[in-house]
């Protein structure tokens, strides 16, 4: 079986589309547990935390001159986990 390569141009969308989809899943799910007033104070800790890591990650990738696609990864790894753990709350 042939392995398909994956080309900048097919990573890039779907990077965005994957970030995208995920942000608001997550977004709604916090704004939820916000407005119910069962959000705890960890939950509001991890958003300040989670970002800043994102941050350094994706810095690092920008000065090794990585894709945009490589630069974008932490968000979308944040996002998607953050998603799939508060879909079981």
């Amino acid at each position: 079986m042939r392995k398909r390569r994956r080309t900048a141009t097919a990573t890039m969308p779907l990077t965005m589309a994957r970030l995208t989809l995920a942000s608001w899943e997550t977004i709604l799910r916090r704004s939820m547990l916000i407005a119910s007033g069962t959000c705890p104070p960890a939950e509001y800790r991890r958003m300040v935390r989670e970002k800043f890591q994102a941050m350094q990650s994706a810095g690092l990738a920008a000065a090794m001159g990585r894709s945009n696609a490589a630069i974008l990864s932490p968000f979308v790894r944040r996002s998607r986990a953050n998603a799939k753990r508060l879909r079981r709350k």
